[in-house]
């Protein structure tokens, strides 16, 4: 009836209790404890194939076992299903197509006794041809690895690059669960030792060990381990020889198991301890490391910051540069000089605001070597002019000749209002008052403003008549008399 595909030869027996001590309740699903699940799927990294699933749990299938109509189920599953059902017919058979029923779709328990121990002599009971492909079909799907610390409690689980890269960053959380697990030994120790009162049930004592943790073995009452201390509680108990035999193994048994337990221990912390003083080191090595890139960026922030100021300098002296070649275009060294003036509208309107009252012109020169002047005009009018005149004056300046030159100013100056049409200039003049002060010797960069405050009414400056303002720009022109 059944067919192995895992390494056990065939179901246990019926009745037979997979776990010490547990009653069986039937008609209930099986317990955790009692009869396992299969493989949760989540351990793959990718959903394995319905044919690795088992036909109850639905779980990766655990000591695989197949049925004569071909469906496989957990070891587990088969048995609580055989010993909780007569004469059931397979859930799968059922599911997939009821017309194909037939007898090899019966799980009877008949049929699990007659293949008890047979299943290699009875071949009209056992298929022979299952394709070496699908045994042992659950291995090659757990893809995933547990951590080295899943004995103490961790439930990591991955590849060997995400293991390693877990086992690092979780040094601290592994010492905790170590901590805590030798609390729980230890006081599941002390626990047996008291709750034993000084006897084994020969039914559930197990000598060997085998497939049972040390919490599975009881110790007698009048044995206390306390570290490396073994101390009779009841030196005076009378116990017979066979007894005392069976105590004495027990006590060596748990012996040993601690002491395997207290190796692996010691040799995780000892691993664990390398990995922390690994990590110190890179930490240490890390530090310095940036220490050195501190020191190197400190040091190029100063580079940063001297070649800023040089750049600051080199704008400075190409400003300046610029300048010199501006006036140099633009200085007249003859006595003439025409200003023009571009943006009329708008230099206007920033002088009635008060934004720009005044307007000076590039200085020029009455000879070569002559006097430095220049000419300042206030569109909206200053002085008795202002708000109803373009006033206009002439400008002494500080020069580099000034020292050769006869003072006071006495040269006769005029201005002009070009007539950008040619029909009526704005003619104006005078000479200068050889006791003011504005035709002295500088003694600053300029002297004050002498000149025509009533130069022109706005009212003629604006008028369509006129083209003294043509394509928003003006041209004002100043003669001054050197002979």
């Amino acid at each position: 009836m059944l067919n192995t595909h895992d390494s056990l030869a065939c179901l246990p027996q019926m009745g037979e209790k997979t776990t010490r001590g547990l009653q069986h309740v039937p008609g209930s699903s099986p317990d955790e404890n009692e009869f396992p699940f299969g493989y949760p799927t989540n351990i793959c990294e990718d959903v394995p194939d319905q044919k690795y699933l088992c036909s109850n749990c639905n779980n990766i299938l655990k000591k695989a076992l197949q049925t004569l109509c071909g469906h496989r189920y957990c070891s587990a599953c088969l048995s609580w299903i055989v010993r909780n059902n007569k004469n059931v017919i397979c859930q799968k058979c059922k599911e997939e197509d009821p017309s194909t029923l037939s007898e090899g779709s019966l799980l009877a328990e008949e049929r699990e006794h007659s293949c008890e121990g047979s299943l290699c002599k009875e071949q009209n009971h056992v298929q022979t041809d299952t394709p070496s492909k699908e045994k042992n079909h659950s291995t090659p799907l757990i893809s995933k690895d547990g951590c080295r610390f899943s004995e103490v409690g961790c439930s990591f689980r991955g590849s060997k690059e995400k293991i390693k890269e877990h086992e690092k960053a979780a040094v601290g959380a592994h010492m905790l669960l170590l901590l805590q697990h030798i609390k729980q030994l230890k006081a599941s120790l002390c626990t047996a030792a008291k709750a034993a009162n000084g006897s084994i049930p020969h039914s559930e004592l197990n000598v060997n060990g085998a497939g049972k943790s040390i919490s599975d073995l009881q110790i007698p009452g009048g044995l206390e381990v306390s570290g490396d201390l073994e101390v009779d509680c009841f030196p005076g108990s009378s116990v017979s020889e066979d007894e005392s035999v069976l105590q004495q193994l027990v006590r060596e048994k748990v012996i040993s198991e601690l002491e395997n337990k207290l190796h692996v221990f010691e040799n995780i912390v000892s691993v664990l301890n390398k990995e922390v003083e690994t990590s110190n080191l890179e930490i240490t090595a890390f530090r310095r490391q940036s220490e050195l890139d501190q020191n190197i960026i400190r040091g190029l922030e100063l580079k940063i910051a001297e070649l800023h100021r040089c750049l600051t300098q080199k704008d400075a002296g190409l400003s300046s540069l610029h300048k010199s070649l501006l006036f140099s275009e633009q200085a007249s060294y003859d006595g003439v000089f025409l200003w023009k003036i571009t943006d009329v509208g708008r230099k206007l309107q920033d002088s009635v605001t008060g934004r720009t009252v005044s307007l000076y012109s590039p200085a020029f020169y009455t000879a070569k070597y002559g006097y430095k002047v220049c000419l300042r005009v206030y569109l909206n009018g200053d002085g008795t002019g202002k708000g109803t005149h373009v006033s206009l004056f002439f400008v002494v300046m500080k020069g580099d000749y000034d020292a050769l030159l006869p003072w006071p100013f006495r040269h006769k100056v005029t201005f002009m209002l070009l007539d950008q049409n040619n029909r009526e200039h704005i003619i104006d003049a005078f000479r200068p008052d050889l006791t003011s002060a504005s035709f002295q010797r500088p003694v600053n960069d300029m002297n004050v403003a002498s000149g025509c405050p009533m130069f022109l009414p706005l009212s003629k400056l604006q008028s369509p008549k006129y083209a003294y303002v043509k394509e928003d720009t003006l041209f004002l022109k100043c003669i001054i008399e050197t002979n």
